[in-house]
């Protein structure tokens, strides 16, 4: 899979709900970082989504995707909105992706 696929892969599984896509999307060592909370293990990052997400009923709004291949690490950064179904802004976020063989391994998040 592209790591451009396995983004978009990624925000579909999450706006749709469906975590068997999500687990498939995750690389085995998937961590995230963002600035209310870390997840260290891919279950624990699941079963926040599942359980204890704030807002269920949102959808991720991509404006801009940036790639970096010049680094020792072949990077994605996704700029976008988290929107709520009837279209309300919750949150700007820029999402730094990195992969290891073709799925997400790591996700730093920054919101405003």
């Amino acid at each position: 899979m592209s790591h451009l696929k396995a983004v978009h892969s990624y925000y579909d599984a999450l706006d749709e709900g469906d975590y068997d896509a999500l687990l498939v999307v995750l690389a085995p060592s998937f961590e995230q970082t963002r600035p209310d909370r870390s997840f260290t293990t891919r279950q624990s990052f699941i079963d926040f989504m599942q359980e204890d997400r704030p807002h269920e009923d949102t959808s991720h709004e991509i404006d801009v995707v940036y790639r970096n291949e010049t680094g020792e690490h072949d990077e994605l950064a996704v700029r976008g909105r988290v929107c709520t179904n009837g279209g309300a802004e919750l949150v700007g976020f820029l999402d730094v992706f990195q992969f290891e063989d073709g799925r997400i391994s790591q996700v730093q998040t920054y919101t405003d």
